[in-house]
Parts: C-alpha cells; structure tokens; sequence
C-alpha cells in the first residue's frame, strides 16, 4: 500500500488535487482544521498526521531546525519531507514531487526519524 501524504497549508489546495489526479494518497491540512489551519501550530498538524500514519510533507524545511516541531518526527521514528524552493509554482511542485515519487516512497520505507528536502534532481536526507 502507498503511504498517505499530510500536506502543510503552504502548498495549496491545488497541489494536494494535481498530485491526486496522479495517483498519490493526500489529506490537506485545511480538511482537517478549520479555517485552513491558520492558527495550528506546525508541531499539532505533524502529530495530527502522523497519528493518522500520514507524512508530512511541506515547502518549509525550517521545520527540521526547530525542535518543537521535529520533535514528534523524531518521537515516531518517522519521516518528514519538504520542497527545497519556496518560490516555486504549483506545477513546478507537482512536477518536482511527482518525480520523486519513487524515491520518497523508498525513504518512508525506510523509516526514521529523518527529513528529506526534494530536490530538483533528486531527495537529500537533511536531518537528523
């Protein structure tokens, strides 16, 4: 079975569709918390979905350096992955995720604690 991806608010709704239409498993944020999640912090929308056996996946790597919200990615053992553009158009993220698409599912099976930036080319285990 393919992992379920959790997606943070700085995605948008349109990647979490795109990436649906391509066959990936996605829950947005915004499905979950009312009002698009404004007013959760980083650390509650990771547990929320690693409660649920989904990964994070976000546009934000300062989420790796902080540590109230790693905290529940290194608790889980689990594994956390991020665009490593912020700048980036929602095709250009699709494009890029979709890509890798392989490549992450072999990371979140092979587990954690760890973070992953998605690159252009290619994922980097960032963190721990």
């Amino acid at each position: 079975m393919p992992p379920e991806f959790f997606l943070d608010r700085n995605l948008g709704r349109r990647v979490a569709e795109e990436l649906g239409a391509l066959g990936w498993r996605v829950h947005r944020i915004g499905q979950v918390f009312p009002a698009d999640a404004q007013d959760v912090p980083d650390e509650e929308w990771i547990v929320h979905g690693l409660e649920q056996g989904w990964v994070p996946l976000s546009k934000d790597g300062r989420i790796k350096t902080r540590d109230r919200e790693i905290q529940p990615v290194r608790d889980r053992a689990a594994v956390l992955f991020y665009l490593d553009n912020q700048q980036l158009r929602t095709v250009e993220m699709v494009e890029r995720l979709h890509a890798h698409r392989d490549a992450i599912h072999l990371a979140v099976g092979r587990g954690g604690p760890a973070a992953y930036a998605v690159r252009c080319d290619r994922i980097d285990r960032t963190w721990p």
